[in-house]
């Protein structure tokens, strides 16, 4: 893939997300020559010395798109400067604590299920609205966007249903961003107002 020209294609305001888990450090500065700036991982112990080894590439923003287990929180705060993955509003108070503790503001995104699918964490649409005031109430994150991933069993009209529920909800929150559609369904995550693709396999494997 031309990584410049793909980026170049892709509608004002949407972001792509390289996800590099599983990925070596040398295919991570290939990209980083091609422009690439933005790196998802889903595992501390996995990302923590890729991390040390790229600290020459200052430019890299480093996001953490993975279940955020509450003993992992420190690491990722010091670590990360995105979280995608919140999925209740308690792990988002310790991140909030932490952060403080730690002079980091972290920003984040909110995980929501928008269809059943028991795969997935996150909040429902009614639980978030119920629950929103209290996310306004932290002081050491920033809260940017929603994040959402489709059940794999959904084909893509479906996605994009769901896709477009997400950037309604985020809209109706007046969250610019949206973090959604992966490497199958980007082109419906776009079509449907995502800022943000995450794509793994699309760019590493050319």
């Amino acid at each position: 893939m031309d990584l410049v020209h793909f980026r170049n294609s892709l509608p004002k305001g949407v972001k792509v997300l390289a996800v590099s888990k599983g990925q070596t450090v040398s295919q991570i500065r290939r990209l980083v020559a091609q422009g690439q700036i933005d790196f998802g991982e889903s595992r501390v112990q996995e990302a923590l010395p890729k991390l040390i080894e790229l600290k020459d590439l200052d430019e890299i923003r480093w996001h953490f798109i993975g279940s955020l287990q509450t003993n992992k929180v420190r690491q990722v705060v010091k670590a990360f400067e995105v979280i995608h993955s919140i999925d209740s509003i308690k792990l988002a108070k310790r991140v909030s604590r932490i952060a403080g503790e730690e002079g980091k503001k972290p920003k984040l995104m909110l995980q929501v299920k928008f269809r059943e699918d028991p795969q997935k964490f996150g909040f429902n649409a009614e639980s978030l609205l119920k629950e929103w005031d209290e996310f306004m109430k932290l002081s050491n994150v920033d809260v940017i966007g929603l994040m959402t991933i489709s059940p794999i069993s959904l084909d893509l009209n479906e996605r994009e249903s769901l896709f477009k529920d997400c950037r309604l909800l985020a809209d109706k929150l007046q969250l610019k961003d949206c973090s959604m559609g992966m490497s199958g369904d980007w082109k419906q995550a776009v079509e449907a107002g995502a800022t943000w693709i995450r794509l793994g396999d699309l760019l590493f494997r050319s």
